[in-house]
Parts: C-alpha cells; structure tokens; sequence
C-alpha cells in the first residue's frame, strides 16, 4: 500500500510528493520495526514460567479460575505498539485448552478488556502444573495470531504466535506457582520468569 502510494505521489506537485514519500517510509519502517522478531536466550530451568510477551506488568492479583482454582494468581502484561510482538510458550507441556472468544476492542490496559475484548484462551499442562493464559485485543490490536492445536506437545520459549499493534496477555497461575515478577516491571518473552514452581 505504501508503496503505490508513493507511485500516485509522483504524479503530485513536488512538495505533496516530497510529504507522501516521507509518510509512506515512516510507515515502511515502523511496519518492519513492530514485526521484528529477536534471538531469546530461553532459561534452562525447566520448573519455571515464562513470560509469554514483552511489555510492562500490569497487574499482579488473586484470581479465581475453574482449572487453576480459587487461589490463582493473575499476571497481567501490556503490551504497547513499540514492544516486540511475537509471543512464545510460558512452559513445557501439553496444549490442554483453546478458545478463541470474540469481542470488543477497549484499550489493553483497561481492566474491563480481561473480561470483554477479543482473546484466544491458551492452556498447558505438564504433570506438574497447569497455566492458563490469554491473547487479548486492544483498541489497535484487531488481529491475534494463534498457531497451536489442542494436545500438541510445545517447548518453553517456542513462538506460538502474535497480537498485532498494542494488546495485553493475561497468565493465570495456580497456588503452587510462586510469582517472581510485580506490578512496573517489564518482561521479556521467553526469557523473564514470571514464576517458579
């Protein structure tokens, strides 16, 4: 698009020329930005929780959950346009739950959007734990990329897929998981431990 725009352009007064091109490879260059996708030194201790995105904690707070029960921890993370996207797999373990939901588009950063935003629900279990987490929409974010199938076995630190232009994901953690991240702190994914259990 932004390249036949620039085409149009020509036939344009010079400086309307000049200001489309400018538009267009801004545009070019943020598109290549938000869809980087950098080399994660994934942990080795495989009795940890990941972070499954980039970006900044939210919220860290009780949570009641029908698998995880009464006594979860919700871990909150938003992600801003700025951040890498890619998202990639909490914990080893077998995919036991997916659920894409639609919904609305309230900012990721809005608490009501946990509950009302478009999201894809995401559960794994290895034995030893089980953790729920969600890809949620945002205002901007309109597309989530979701490339898993119930009863696939994934690795910590896999990619698994994306939310495009601003969102949120949301891990719930069982009692046994002890949360080693707070609210402020940023994450990196596949890299930043969000628990250990």
């Amino acid at each position: 698009m932004c390249f036949l725009t620039s085409a149009a352009a020509l036939f344009l007064p010079f400086w309307a020329r000049i200001a489309i091109m400018l538009i267009a490879g801004i545009a070019i260059l943020f598109t290549l930005y938000f869809f980087r996708d950098p080399h994660r030194n994934i942990p080795k201790d495989n009795r940890t929780v990941l972070s499954p995105a980039d970006g900044k904690v939210l919220l860290v707070q009780p949570h009641v959950n029908k698998v995880t029960g009464k006594s979860s921890t919700l871990v909150s993370i938003f992600m801003s346009p700025f951040n890498v996207h890619v998202n990639r797999i909490p914990l080893s373990g077998k995919v036991t739950h997916l659920r894409y939901s639609p919904g609305k588009f309230l900012m990721a950063f809005d608490p009501r959007s946990m509950e009302s935003n478009e999201k894809m629900e995401i559960g794994i279990e290895n034995g030893d734990i089980e953790v729920f987490f969600n890809q949620v929409s945002g205002f901007l974010a309109r597309r989530i990329v979701c490339s898993l199938h119930t009863d696939e076995t994934v690795t910590m630190g896999e990619r698994f897929g994306m939310i495009k232009f601003g969102s949120r994901v949301d891990v719930i953690l069982p009692s046994s998981a002890s949360v080693q991240v707070q609210p402020g702190q940023l994450t990196c994914a596949g890299e930043t431990i969000l628990a250990r259990y």
